[in-house]
């Protein structure tokens, strides 16, 4: 345990009383310079830390930090979140969870960050992951569909996530195709499907889901001012991280099952109900590099967004970027 961690420990013996700088500096064996310093790094972690100089230091308020043990009593599925790492920061989510499949993790098995330093969206895109702001996940799967057929997790996945949005906070999140969700136009979650394959069969997939949960306007860097958005913002009010967290483990295993026992057809069914890209018209920027402009009619078994050109012609747009018209 580092010095901080000792300081919380002592700090939270008696919150409703001060501990003064003195009986800190002897229990800790270190200089009041230094217990000033740890009341900083505290303070940086996110805990509001009251200081008094008659009277020494008391905690205020604490962060709104992921623990497995909340989690864990939160949960009501039977795999998913069965295994559950939760760190103080990582690279990306999607590495850890990697090498735990790498190493046998079943399906279900999630972990968490409080922070990525570099999160990683679709097409080498970095994902801005802030501390103690959202959920930042990545969740191992063991398909048993073929290789052709993956993109459909992509799209299970959303579906999973906006009804857990929707269920918990009651904010109208809708899936844009095929991996983010928005808000007012503005994005709220984006999800990445990286799958491990040998011999033309999946070894493993991994969903990363990355929601803007309690960000405030000030928090978005100048580029992402203007096309993201966070639950708190459209909500009025904090979200409670760890129970979306749950919501949406849950969801991912129902959807799951439903996969599993009835295909991807279901699954297609909500997820249109829940698209804002249906029958919109779109211009798709294809993984080929060529340009689509049509409106989109609904997707095809693959997974594939098909969209209806002007001269009646269905095109199936695999991979890529959308852009929805007014």
């Amino acid at each position: 345990m580092n010095n901080h961690e000792r300081l919380l420990g002592i700090l939270e013996e008696d919150t409703s009383d001060y501990v003064s700088g003195e009986e800190i500096s002897r229990r800790l064996s270190v200089s009041r310079t230094a217990v000033w310093k740890q009341i900083n790094k505290l303070r940086e972690l996110g805990y509001n830390i009251e200081a008094s100089s008659r009277r020494g230091y008391r905690i205020v308020s604490r962060p709104d930090r992921l623990e497995v043990s909340k989690l864990a009593y939160m949960l009501n599925t039977q795999s998913f979140g069965q295994r559950i790492v939760v760190l103080d920061s990582t690279v990306s989510t999607q590495q850890d969870a990697m090498r735990l499949a790498e190493e046998g993790a079943q399906q279900g098995t999630v972990v968490l960050a409080e922070e990525q330093t570099a999160g990683r969206g679709r097409l080498g895109r970095k994902w801005f992951s802030p501390r103690g702001k959202g959920i930042w996940m990545s969740i191992v799967l063991r398909p048993s569909q073929p290789l052709a057929f993956t993109p459909q997790l992509t799209l299970l996945t959303g579906v999973a996530v906006c009804r857990a949005i929707r269920r918990l906070t009651g904010v109208e999140a809708g899936i844009k195709w095929p991996n983010d969700l928005l808000v007012h136009g503005r994005k709220v979650c984006g999800i990445l499907l990286e799958s491990a394959t040998e011999d033309q069969r999946v070894r493993y997939c991994i969903a990363g889901i990355g929601i803007d949960v309690n960000l405030n306007t000030e928090d978005y860097p100048e580029e992402l001012s203007r096309l993201g958005t966070s639950l708190k913002i459209e909500a009025g009010r904090e979200i409670d991280r760890t129970a979306l967290i749950a919501a949406v483990l849950e969801e991912m295993e129902q959807v799951c099952a439903l996969y599993a026992d009835q295909g991807f057809k279901p699954v297609a069914m909500l997820w249109e109900a829940l698209s804002v890209t249906m029958n919109r018209f779109v211009r798709a920027h294809t993984g080929q590099g060529s340009v689509v402009e049509g409106t989109a009619v609904g997707l095809d078994p693959s997974g594939a967004l098909v969209v209806e050109t002007k001269q009646g012609e269905r095109i199936q747009v695999v991979s890529g970027d959308i852009q929805l018209q007014v």
